[in-house]
């Protein structure tokens, strides 16, 4: 029979459970783990964690513990010992930083250096695919077979969920239609949808663009405050309407919008960043403290569409080298980077020279 989820479909009701705040159970190595999303704990679930049995654990990135000053032992991540009168606004406290400059001092925060930290590794990779912040609580459960049938937990065995964490989920389309649009009447806007459950992707064709030579094409990410609401804290809108603008000169291109807001961690934690950089943080290190890399965006999605419509050769239109050797990497040439240099304002300069510094930007 075939209706029972497979490890993709279950991985995506893991991501729906956290970011509603409910538990889920990862099992690996003859170990099983209770895991719990900082970012949607609640002083119940928290309290009731508390009362089983064991030492719960927060686990959060490097990049997180390196702000806290607090020691990763375990290389990416740090496992941080709960105290006993831990509440729901210490740990999230922990996770977020929204805070930290009014209250910088939220140690000691001894972290665990013995045992396996798979479990709690993947905790954090489940956590941040769902756009959550990547902190999570982990306890070490026993009798977990029942515990989670007891309670209508989602079980996810860590082995055959690693792989499908770090891949690019299998892309299918869905429909597409004519589109006319002020860059050209000539357009047609392509669905494309993943399989794991995640946020859809569009490729804007403009004209009829022959597939055995170079497309102009830009990957471009989505971005609700450039792109809709006209922000000037970045470049994203005017880049997506020049884009659109060469492409009808031309007469033809292929424009991907991929939704990867605020370089792949959501809207939300986005403008948690926006709020850091308010505090007097780089873009960089806004990620790094909320616990990210600096970019965590899946370029290999671009190259899998532009493939699937029949495409193996680009004139790239970016600033970003990172995208070219992603898409080569990905098995789609790219014959000319195209410069997309647009959108420079007061508000954005400092952004803009982030981008070139860090982020290896050539602008």
């Amino acid at each position: 029979m075939s209706f029972a989820p497979d490890i993709v479909e279950r991985l995506a009701r893991a991501r729906s459970d956290l970011r509603m705040g409910v538990p889920i159970l990862l099992t690996g190595r003859g170990k099983a783990a209770l895991v719990m999303a900082a970012e949607t704990l609640n002083e119940e679930r928290l309290k009731d964690m508390k009362a089983l049995d064991g030492q719960p654990v927060l686990a959060i990135t490097s990049r997180r513990a390196e702000t806290l000053k607090a020691r990763a032992y375990d290389g990416d991540i740090a496992r941080i010992e709960l105290p006993t009168d831990a509440d729901q606004a210490w740990v999230q406290g922990v996770a977020n930083p929204s805070d930290d400059l009014n209250k910088p001092m939220k140690g000691p925060l001894p972290s665990q250096r013995d045992g396996d930290a798979g479990l709690h590794r993947s905790a954090i990779q489940i956590a941040k695919s769902a756009r959550l912040l990547p902190a999570a609580l982990v306890l070490t459960l026993k009798n977990a077979a029942s515990f989670a049938l007891e309670n209508g937990l989602t079980v996810i065995p860590a082995d055959l969920a690693k792989p499908h964490l770090g891949a690019t989920s299998p892309l299918h389309p869905v429909v597409h239609a004519r589109l006319p649009m002020d860059a050209a009447e000539a357009g047609r806007l392509h669905i494309f949808r993943p399989e794991d459950g995640a946020e859809e992707h569009y490729a804007i064709e403009i004209g009829r663009p022959a597939r055995d030579k170079p497309v102009l094409a830009r990957l471009h990410s989505a971005c609700f405050t450039g792109d809709v609401l006209g922000s000037l804290k970045c470049d994203c809108g005017p880049q997506l309407r020049g884009a659109l603008a060469q492409m009808g000169h031309e007469g033809a291109g292929v424009l991907l919008y991929l939704n990867q807001e605020g370089r792949g961690i959501g809207l939300a934690n986005k403008m948690r960043a926006y709020s850091l950089q308010d505090q007097g943080f780089d873009t960089v290190q806004a990620n790094h403290r909320l616990g990210f890399e600096d970019d965590e965006r899946d370029f290999r999605i671009g190259a899998n569409i532009l493939k699937k419509m029949g495409f193996a050769s680009v004139r790239l239109m970016t600033n970003n080298p990172r995208k070219i050797s992603m898409m080569e990497n990905a098995g789609v040439d790219v014959a000319e980077r195209v410069a997309l240099k647009v959108g420079e304002n007061a508000h954005n300069q400092a952004y803009l020279a982030t981008k070139a510094k860090k982020s290896g930007h050539l602008l």
